[in-house]
């Protein structure tokens, strides 16, 4: 376990993900608000938008519109003159709510769904990875995976990254030019898990339930490790390089950024259950200094 100092950036948000670093300021969704807010540097907070239906993963075209994910209705949306506006609907191809999100240097967005009721106690199902084009045409790019969360794209713009939060694993696929994905790959696989579609089950069986990652300029991920209270950076092959701990509080997702792109930021907050986090004000952003620089963008 690595020590590193971790500095608190912002509190008495409900429920913090989607963490984009995008124009010199940290983006996120605060999932109990239905708040989209940019943090600077130095800790100033502006709402950016509200999303009535719950924001998620945060993305942008080529134009810089930015694109937010509707997690409850299943639906895309862009921030056009001020107002949010349907870019795209998920929910024939998406099971419970959609999630995490990734684009590309063309405007894909490639969107991660539970796949279940994880909040009501639902059974287990695998699901999709749903492609938005630019235009908002929807497909489904791959399926049978096991809650698609935090995902990222290399900077080539040849490789999705996806962590798969109750499968004990991240997985990759090669970008076709036409943006369709090959056939899903171990990048980092951490053991086999047992054949049950329980939820707790999968949890105490996993060595690690990765949820939001990013990639450093060394090709290794950081991930956020949403059952062990902790960010691992991990090499291509699952060889864990350094583990960070934040004590009493989960960790949810991670990003690199700041003014010399090796501030870590985490996402914490006590734990993912709803009924806590929508009745109470401790989710935070905490920050760190690491070794090696974020990826940059595709």
């Amino acid at each position: 376990m690595t020590h590193r100092t971790l500095t608190p950036v912002i509190d008495g948000f409900t429920f913090l993900e989607g963490p984009r670093w995008h124009d010199g300021r940290l983006w996120l969704s605060d999932f109990y608000t239905h708040q989209v807010i940019a943090v600077s540097p130095a800790g100033k907070v502006e709402e950016i938008a509200t999303v009535p239906q719950q924001p998620s993963g945060l993305g942008w075209l080529p134009d810089g519109t930015l694109l937010v994910v509707s997690m409850r209705d299943r639906k895309l949306l862009r921030l056009a003159h001020g107002e949010l506006i349907e870019h795209a609907d998920l929910s024939p191809l998406t099971g419970g709510h959609v999630n995490d999100m990734v684009v590309d240097g063309q405007g894909r967005a490639y969107v991660g769904n539970f796949g279940f009721d994880l909040m009501g106690g639902a059974p287990f199902r695998a699901t999709t990875i749903v492609r938005v084009d630019p235009d908002g045409t929807t497909s489904v790019a791959a399926d049978g995976l096991m809650f698609p969360n935090g995902s990222v794209i290399t900077p080539d713009g040849s490789t999705l990254i996806v962590d798969e939060t109750f499968g004990n694993r991240i997985s990759a696929f090669d970008i076709a030019a036409d943006g369709s994905l090959g056939p899903r790959r171990d990048w980092a696989n951490f053991g086999a898990l047992p054949d049950t579609d329980n939820v707790q089950e999968l949890i105490a069986a996993a060595a690690i339930g990765p949820d939001g990652n990013c990639l450093d300029a060394d090709g290794a991920v950081w991930v956020a490790d949403a059952i062990h209270h902790r960010v691992v950076r991990v090499a291509e092959g699952g060889a864990i390089l350094e583990e960070i701990s934040t004590g009493d509080d989960g960790v949810y997702a991670c990003m690199l950024g700041g003014e010399d792109d090796r501030t870590l930021y985490l996402c914490v907050a006590p734990n993912f259950d709803e009924t806590e986090r929508s009745s109470t004000r401790l989710g935070r952003l905490l920050a760190t200094t690491v070794d090696v620089p974020h990826a940059g963008t595709p």
